[in-house]
């Protein structure tokens, strides 16, 4: 293993002793009761086979054979999730194959961060992580359940499943993705399109007709953002069958992985003679695994607060101290939107996840020894699946890449380091995302421009406000204050400063997309402004630096005026009510910072 990525398993190990024995041990007392059917009385029992067919009812009666639970994200106005509409019936048929039966246990929701950016919609979009995790637990509760496969892929989706599934991970528990939509029109064209509508250049016609050509299809959105960033991740921990990433919806090796990934979820059963668990699957080496994937690939920074919560589930401390020393070491490999101009069909053609895994394996950056839900070994991963006369096999990953201007070796990365920061100083503490950046932007010192509210932005902006060398701060936006929206719309502004020259920063407490591109931006600042924090003292004018390189963000007033300042106060009412907001008004106040996950599980915690 290379030292620092053993030194930092290492530590993650120790920080972690008592809250992952203390999760193993409840698992394990959990696991010493099943099959769970044959705790239930008579009446209950009944009740869960009630609308089975008569030969299921037989099969679930005998207690000999596994019973998989569907935990499902579909619904047909996410494109990625379209496809779901079809999987239950492929795997209760697969599954009766083994002699086995698969219901469908629960669905959870799912909703579309590109639908919601710039909505209201979206101060909902973080705590639905939260509320997916709780819909997954509910959809397990029944005890009818001898392993489980989860349908989901975007944002918040696929975390949620983790955490809800990690609640019961004496069971054996696998992830079925359906796959990404054909590439549409180019990143760079759809970028440049919305950057001429945001400088008034192009009508509302004309940025229609790009989305539509860029978004066109079921299947994943093409760019390497949250939702794609998902998939690798589960992949490079073991929870997919090898390659399933990025096979495209609707085709026959689609559906033959579907397939077999419900089988397997039997063979893994305790009926069948499985003896493991998704708790004895995600361990601390399988989340370092995970943060080496993701910074090897300038996947998405949500990630910094998604994978602590998975973590969390697990028993596992991780914090972005570790999250910045590996970035430190693991050099970058791929070329993907934003942090190229390839797309992730592009990188899957080039030799995707299996050649990735290959070298990040070769170059001692990836545990091998893990459990996966093909077996022991992480290796096993670096070969990607074909159909052979109609037959489902796996081949090794090609020996070089396919296409080195999207996928490089590791013996010739495109980056030395994975481009995630850490930023602290007397402004707080936040990550940057600098794999997308060019090095000139690493540093930028100039005066503030403090927005309360991202839509002021825009104003500002087409009056020429915003026309020099600043740092936009835009607070308020924690997960206390309004639940942490995505701020994506405040890119195309941002990215026109640039181009015209402007030295420009984002400073802020929210969250910027899984797609964020070229401007530096320091986000998920905490302590939060509604929490006191020093965001809320920040004046128009001040002089602020950012410095990705030496990991600083500070405000360069003296200390003894900045410290006397009153905190600034926003009116946050109209965040709290409205498109269901006030139904999260309990998540919002119980919220830990985002190193902590932002969750509203281990608040009190983290705290």
């Amino acid at each position: 293993m290379h030292p620092t990525v053993d030194r930092v398993t290492r530590r993650i190990i120790e920080r972690s002793k008592a809250t992952r024995a203390a999760y193993l041990q409840r698992m394990e007392n959990l696991k010493n009761n099943k099959p769970q059917r044959k705790t239930l009385a008579c009446g209950n029992l009944a009740h869960g086979f009630a609308a089975c067919t008569q030969s299921d009812k037989d099969v679930l009666r005998l207690m000999n054979q596994a019973n998989v639970a569907i935990v499902s994200a579909y619904n047909d106005m996410l494109s990625a999730h379209q496809p779901y509409e079809t999987y239950p019936e492929v795997i209760r048929n697969a599954v009766r194959e083994m002699g086995s039966v698969a219901q469908f246990a629960g669905g959870v929701p799912a909703m579309c961060d590109g639908v919601t950016q710039g909505q209201p919609g979206m101060e909902l979009s973080l705590f639905s992580r939260d509320t997916i995790a709780m819909s997954t637990a509910i959809a397990l509760s029944h005890n009818m359940f001898d392993s489980v496969l989860l349908l989901g892929i975007c944002d918040k989706i696929v975390p949620g499943l983790l955490i809800g599934a990690l609640s019961f991970g004496y069971l054996p528990s696998i992830l079925i993705p359906a796959g990404p939509m054909p590439s549409g029109l180019p990143n760079k064209e759809k970028q440049r399109i919305r950057q001429l509508y945001a400088e008034g250049k192009v009508g509302k016609d004309e940025l229609l007709e790009s989305e539509s050509q860029s978004y066109h299809s079921p299947g994943t959105c093409t760019f390497y953002g949250t939702a794609n960033s998902n998939q690798l991740l589960v992949e490079v921990m073991g929870l997919h069958l090898p390659g399933a990433a990025f096979t495209h919806p609707n085709t026959p090796l689609r559906e033959a992985l579907t397939k077999e990934a419900a089988q397997q979820a039997v063979r893994l059963s305790a009926p069948n003679g499985g003896t493991l668990g998704m708790a004895d699957m995600v361990d601390e080496k399988t989340i370092v695994n995970a943060l080496v994937a993701l910074l090897s690939t300038g996947g998405s920074t949500n990630h910094t607060m998604h994978w602590v919560a998975i973590a969390r589930a697990a028993g596992v401390i991780i914090n972005w101290d570790d999250f910045s020393e590996l970035s430190d070491v693991v050099p970058s490999l791929t070329r993907i939107y934003p942090n190229g101009q390839a797309d992730v069909n592009a990188f899957h053609e080039a030799g995707g996840t299996p050649f990735l895994i290959k070298e990040l394996l070769g170059a001692g950056l990836l545990h091998d020894d893990v459990e996966t839900v093909v077996g022991k070994g992480l290796s096993r991963y670096a070969q990607g699946p074909v159909l052979q006369n109609n037959a489902l096999v796996w081949k090794d990953a090609p020996a070089e890449t396919l296409n080195p201007a999207v996928l490089s070796s590791a013996a010739e990365p495109f980056s030395p380091n994975g481009g995630l920061k850490v930023l602290s100083g007397n402004l707080g503490r936040g990550v940057i995302k600098v794999s997308a950046v060019a090095e000139e932007h690493w540093v930028v010192e100039a005066p503030a421009v403090v927005f309360d509210d991202q839509n002021d932005l825009g104003d500002a902006f087409s009056s020429g406000k915003l026309n020099k060398d600043c740092i936009v701060v835009v607070r308020f936006q924690g997960p206390k204050a309004n639940g942490m929206p995505e701020l994506h719309k405040l890119t195309p502004y941002l990215g026109v400063l640039q181009d015209r020259g402007f030295k420009v920063a984002l400073v802020t407490d929210g969250r910027m997309s899984g797609a964020s591109g070229k401007v530096p931006a320091a986000i998920h600042v905490y302590p939060e402004a509604a929490n006191g924090g020093p965001l809320a003292r920040v004046r128009n004018g001040d002089l602020v630096r950012l410095d990705a390189r030496k990991g600083v963000l500070e405000i360069l007033t003296p200390a003894e005026e900045f410290d006397a300042r009153p905190l600034a106060t926003a009116n946050l009412s109209a965040n709290e009510l409205d498109y269901g907001r006030e139904l999260f008004g309990m998540m919002r106040r119980q919220a830990s910072h985002a190193e902590a996950g932002a969750s509203s599980f281990w608040s009190s915690v983290d705290e």
